[in-house]
């Protein structure tokens, strides 16, 4: 089954190639004989009933400094492509989410992964919020005097922007802490929608569990443990990542996660648990898969293109 893939991600000479799970999916689908073609989301367009983009023709190879090849760009209709992999890393902004309304006319000609209605209605810190008895205490809100009741009542708080990613604008607050009124005017300055507020878990420190869910099903963890004086166990941040094991309530969470993945069609996705508690559910761009077959786990590659495959197959 050789198919045409096109791929809507951040640039492609950024990619750390030892780390990028969009990097993995790529050398998969070539190694299956895939052609592939590459574009970014401000290249993407509709003119007159088409959804196209300006494309490159791409190849990838897992050489450091000598990763890819791209060839002349054209513009081309989205619809001849038999997948189209919805790739860029948040923020989660209306440039994002008028994407997923562009990708959204592509289907079911063209199969478009992870789902682009699903993706814009399952934000990964909304979504979690489905799942309220497997959560730690949150509040979403933008009155500041939610938040310092919310701080009242819990003492240690982690204030996070509702559709960023990678770590970036999570601040953690002890109860001694002065600067909660400054962090608000910030947050008001910067961001017009409201923050998410969480306890703070303690058991961050012994890491900040990604487990990786391919079409429902469980497809390996890493543990990723913050550094030294930092708060967030993010990669992008500093966290180390370390092999880990499943814990019951770990297998607990994503049985009840996985039908609902499922049946939203988001076949690629990465859970952030910490302790007993679920905090995101990562269905943008998650990451991941690399590390977990570095520390001896499945392929996620293979078991994601196994899926795409298999859908466009009639089987899945």
């Amino acid at each position: 089954m050789a198919l045409t893939v096109a791929i809507q991600m951040d640039p492609i000479e950024s990619v750390k190639i030892d780390a990028d799970s969009t990097f993995a999916l790529a050398l998969e689908a070539q190694a299956r004989g895939h052609s592939l073609l590459y574009y970014g989301p401000r290249q993407l367009f509709f003119r007159d009933g088409m959804v196209g983009a300006t494309v490159r023709p791409l190849q990838v190879r897992d050489v450091e400094g000598d990763h890819f090849t791209v060839g002349e760009p054209c513009v081309y209709d989205l619809s001849k492509a038999d997948v189209v992999l919805l790739r860029q890393d948040p923020p989660f902004d209306m440039t994002y989410i008028t994407t997923t309304h562009l990708l959204e006319r592509l289907q079911p000609k063209t199969l478009v992964s992870n789902d682009p209605a699903e993706v814009r209605n399952a934000p990964e810190k909304l979504l979690a919020t489905q799942f309220a008895d497997l959560i730690a205490p949150t509040l979403i809100a933008s009155d500041p005097a939610q938040i310092r009741a919310f701080r009242d009542e819990h003492k240690d708080i982690i204030l996070k922007p509702l559709y960023s990613n990678g770590g970036a604008g999570v601040f953690r607050l002890r109860p001694d802490d002065e600067n909660l009124g400054a962090l608000l005017e910030m947050f008001a300055a910067f961001y017009r929608e409201p923050i998410m507020v969480q306890r703070y878990l303690p058991e961050v420190r012994k890491g900040d569990k990604r487990i990786i869910l391919i079409d429902g099903e469980i497809a390996g963890a890493i543990n990723r443990v913050p550094a030294v004086g930092e708060a967030r166990s993010n990669m992008h941040v500093g966290g180390r990542a370390q092999p880990t094991a499943l814990t019951a309530r770990d297998r607990e969470i994503c049985a009840a996660l996985g039908p609902e993945l499922k049946k939203r069609d988001l076949i690629f996705v990465g859970i952030d648990v910490i302790g007993d508690y679920l905090t995101e559910i990562n269905v943008t761009s998650p990451t991941g898969i690399q590390e977990v077959k570095r520390f001896g786990g499945p392929d996620g590659a293979k078991l994601i293109w196994d899926a795409i495959e298999r859908r466009l197959k009639g089987s899945g």
